[in-house]
């Protein structure tokens, strides 16, 4: 491990996991989380509630598709809805700096509003800081979130021959901050897919037995499937050809030799079902305007245990690894 922290360790690949394992479940032991899932499942007197907390310190504050604010509800929202979760309640602790705008801030809490409202979640406790100027970076962001676990997950029953699904285009949100942050003259309509995905998932789970899921944030599509197959005695088999892209982000991609599997995504998810229930579970996802694009991108096999490959566009096959860090820190 490096002897001081860097931003590869904010990527969410591999130096985030070995981080996190190394430093804080090392230490925490016992008094930590059991699990790297993005929640906790917490048993009451009336069933099992999650709970998720997440900070979010983009750059920029604003970008096409949205701002800080709407990732701080959506991302928790979708946190929660992952682990078959109905999110209800979020907090939201605000670090501001001295001297952001209040036009600034009012925008950023009208998103807040806005998504909440969309969502079906209500902001119900919250805190406030000041720091000096030059100490924030304008603001950061903490939600926590809690829901009710109704669809338990059973990703112990993964076997080959289920299907890969993703609900739509994959690299938005990362392709998006990108071009805006490096000020490519580039002419495209990129703009984040960051949206709150409660109420596609739950379309899904009506619709299809659901086995995992995962929102492909950091480190994009590549890094959550891996985690998904890492030390499994199968193996996850993408094909390039069923992979949604935007025109926009295939050329963006193509032109600056970036792979889209590793950008991030703020607005999608990857479903594992069985084979059968494929054609139910896209029924669900193209339900809602966020689903539209939903495709099945691959399936478990047999073959290449504990790994995930990609069957490519010339007929040739890929491993895929985790992100090591991500080219562009602070997306999210």
């Amino acid at each position: 491990m490096n002897e001081k922290i860097i931003l590869g360790h904010g990527s969410g690949g591999r130096m985030t996991r070995d981080l996190v394992r190394d430093v804080f479940c090392r230490h925490l032991g016992d008094f930590g989380p059991q699990s790297m899932d993005d929640g906790a499942v917490l048993p009451c007197e009336k069933g099992e509630l999650v709970f998720t907390t997440d900070s979010y310190v983009v750059s920029p504050l604003e970008f096409p598709g949205g701002d800080i604010g709407t990732l701080a509800v959506c991302g928790t929202v979708n946190d929660l809805a992952v682990m078959g979760a109905r999110p209800l309640w979020l907090s939201l602790g605000v670090i501001l700096e001295a001297g952001l705008e209040i036009d600034a801030l009012e925008r950023i809490v009208k998103s807040i509003a806005a998504k909440a409202r969309e969502a079906g979640v209500k902001i119900v406790c919250g805190d406030t800081k000041v720091v000096e100027k030059g100490k924030g970076d304008g603001i950061f962001i903490n939600t926590a979130g809690i829901g009710v676990l109704e669809h338990p997950l059973t990703p112990e029953t993964i076997e080959p021959g289920d299907q890969i699904i993703v609900s739509g285009t994959v690299g938005d949100h990362g392709m998006a901050l990108l071009t805006l942050r490096k000020g490519f003259p580039l002419k495209s309509d990129l703009k984040s897919d960051c949206a709150p995905l409660n109420g596609m998932i739950s379309q899904c789970l009506d619709e299809a037995g659901v086995k995992w899921m995962r929102d492909a944030t950091r480190g994009g599509v590549a890094t959550i499937l891996n985690e998904l197959s890492e030390g499994r005695p199968w193996g996850v088999l993408l094909e390039e050809n069923d992979i949604p892209l935007s025109d926009a982000v295939a050329g963006v991609s193509e032109l600056l030799g970036l792979d889209p599997l590793y950008s991030a995504n703020e607005g999608k998810v990857i479903f594992v079902v069985p084979r059968h229930q494929a054609e139910n579970a896209l029924k669900g996802l193209k339900k809602s305007a966020y689903g539209k694009k939903a495709a099945v991108i691959g399936l478990i096999v047999d073959d290449f245990p504990g790994k995930t490959v990609l069957h490519t566009q010339m007929g040739t096959l890929r491993t895929l690894g985790i992100l090591a860090s991500d080219p562009l820190p602070r997306i999210c």
